[in-house]
């Protein structure tokens, strides 16, 4: 079914192409009524597959997959036409060649992206540890004091609430509970390494910056729009410490 409906997706993106390669060989374009509900639906349908079909083959195109559109769009007429070159078995092995290559491809630039990724945080880290304030722990964790609390240190048992700025090296901002306006909570030993260590540091009140190797973050795993072996900067704010829940239970 899902093979099916991918299928039919790319039949109805290279009908949109085609449509479009005819309009511009027009003296004078056919006027476009999107009157009914109807014809907003239709017109709707072909320019959200069209729009899915040129972003598909841009990024192929980036991967080095430049596929001839002038080919693409006869493969259609011919099909529309029963008179397809090419059977339905041999069409689906080499659209699943072209799925292999691709995936391959991506996989390979992701190693390549991972490794300068390291690389870069390797210096940045080798840098940083020079500055006047930065502490760099046996791990290989970063940190400064921007303000000292006064307040209890939490334990890796603890749950703790915390206000934090989390962004890349090179200053692309991640995430922020700060424009959410929100603080948020967690146990200490279910965060990333550096979190774990780091913030046991900290003091009720305190405010430190943290420059976390990508082995104490998410190491080669890309997460969301932190991309494999990225080394992390975060601003965290240790607002309170709460009961860790078994203790709380066995105090009632």
């Amino acid at each position: 079914m899902k093979k099916t409906l991918k299928l039919s997706l790319i039949a109805a993106s290279v009908l949109a192409l085609t449509a479009c390669n005819q309009e511009a060989k027009k003296e004078q374009a056919v006027e476009v009524k999107l009157e009914t509900a109807a014809q907003q639906q239709a017109y709707g349908i072909g320019a959200s597959v069209g729009g899915f079909l040129n972003k598909d083959l841009a990024d192929k195109k980036e991967l080095g997959f430049e596929l001839d559109q002038a080919l693409l769009i006869k493969g259609f007429q011919d099909a529309l036409a029963g008179s397809a070159k090419i059977d339905d078995e041999k069409i689906r092995e080499v659209l699943t060649q072209l799925d292999t290559d691709v995936r391959a491809k991506q996989a390979e630039q992701a190693k390549i992206e991972a490794e300068e990724n390291k690389a870069k945080g390797v210096a940045f880290l080798a840098e940083n540890s020079k500055r006047e304030g930065v502490t760099t722990t046996e791990s290989g964790l970063q940190y400064e004091v921007i303000t000292a609390g006064e307040g209890a240190q939490p334990a890796e048992t603890d749950v703790v609430v915390v206000h934090y700025k989390g962004t890349l090296i090179d200053g692309t901002e991640f995430d922020s509970s700060y424009k959410r306006n929100e603080p948020v909570n967690f146990p200490l030993n279910r965060v990333i390494k550096g979190w774990t260590e780091g913030v046991q540091l900290m003091s009720v009140g305190s405010k430190f910056k943290f420059a976390i190797p990508s082995e104490l973050a998410y190491g080669d795993r890309a997460t969301g729009s932190i991309p494999a072996h990225s080394t992390l900067i975060f601003e965290v704010e240790l607002l309170d410490i709460e009961q860790p829940e078994k203790e709380a239970v066995a105090s009632e």
